[in-house]
């Protein structure tokens, strides 16, 4: 059996993995997730890649608020807002800026109760995928601790450097930034990481932002080179389609890190471990430059606002590495 490994980050991917599950058996795919925008609030472990593809894969995403869990509430996070009034200043207690919902938190529960038993984050990613029903594997990129921090480049803080999920929620990606760092105690791609990579007949990067969905991952040790090894059947879906980023900031912060928001310079990004690019149909007049990069490209629909087209395009992904 063809097996597929997906390279993933947000919510990008998440959508492709649906598409990819509606043409291939849900045990033939692996997606390997970033952690880099994990963080840790009220004292709970909180891996939203992770839990964005659990939630979509399940059908229980709220699609039309575009993150979290359909007919979610909010009880918890506007009982937490009565202690704001008596926290001493300093304190970072009763923290609301980052919404939790009340079925979401259950989750978090769960993660966070089973790492302090001494389970790998690996192990326990695998028992939330078989809670929510799901047949493909999931794998966190790494087990250790790892994460995304971003330094502003203007304003009162510009310097100043914050972690992902401030900048990403509390800051709404709304500030430039001037540098992204990843942060780790000597972290490392889990064996099963790299053996899902080299096993796989086809690996696919998901369109993710290159730099904060897809950088995490090629950051740890070995990852280049794996995929590197393997170019050929490394097939990349750019996230940037017209010049523009369809959600988050991909398209500022490339541009802001000194890469064009295009796709040629997608294909710039890529080209030392993937030897296929898929494009939009709108960049079709950047096939040629983005080949001159080294990569093969293929023009197709990619935006996947409408059933059928994440399975397309993934059709298109397969073939392309055949």
């Amino acid at each position: 059996m063809t097996s597929t490994t997906v390279l993933c980050g947000g919510v990008g991917a998440a959508r492709f993995l649906r598409g990819l599950l509606d043409v291939v058996p849900a045990t033939s795919v692996t997606a390997v997730v970033n952690t880099a925008d994990d963080t840790v609030l009220h004292g709970l472990a909180i891996s939203p890649d992770l839990d964005t593809i659990t939630y979509t894969l399940a059908g229980a995403t709220d699609d039309e608020r575009g993150w979290g869990l359909a007919g979610e509430t909010w009880r918890a996070m506007a009982a937490l807002d009565r202690y704001t009034r008596v926290r001493p200043g300093g304190s970072l207690a009763a923290s609301t800026w980052f919404n939790l919902g009340d079925t979401d938190l259950a989750t978090h529960l769960y993660r966070t109760a089973r790492l302090a038993e001494g389970a790998t984050l690996t192990d326990v990613t695998a028992e939330i995928v078989r809670a929510w029903g799901l047949g493909l594997t999931m794998l966190p990129i790494t087990d250790a601790r790892f994460r995304t921090m971003v330094t502003l480049a203007s304003g009162p803080d510009a310097g100043t450097e914050i972690s992902f999920q401030d900048y990403f929620v509390r800051l709404r990606h709304d500030v430039p930034v001037r540098a992204v760092r990843f942060d780790h105690d000597d972290a490392r791609p889990t064996p099963a990481a790299l053996d899902a990579i080299d096993a796989a007949s086809v690996v696919v990067i998901a369109p993710s932002n290159p730099i904060v969905s897809i950088g995490p991952l090629r950051a740890l040790p070995g990852v280049d080179e794996h995929l590197g090894a393997r170019r050929d059947s490394v097939v990349a879906v750019s996230p940037i389609v017209g010049g523009s980023a369809l959600k988050g900031p991909a398209d500022r912060m490339l541009v802001e890190l000194g890469v064009e928001s295009t796709v040629v310079g997608v294909a710039r990004l890529y080209a030392p471990i993937a030897g296929t690019l898929v494009v939009d149909s709108v960049d079709a007049p950047y096939a040629a430059a983005v080949e001159a990069e080294g990569l093969r490209c293929i023009v197709t629909p990619t935006i996947m606002s409408q059933p059928g087209v994440a399975a397309a395009l993934a059709r298109t992904c397969l073939d392309a590495a055949g």
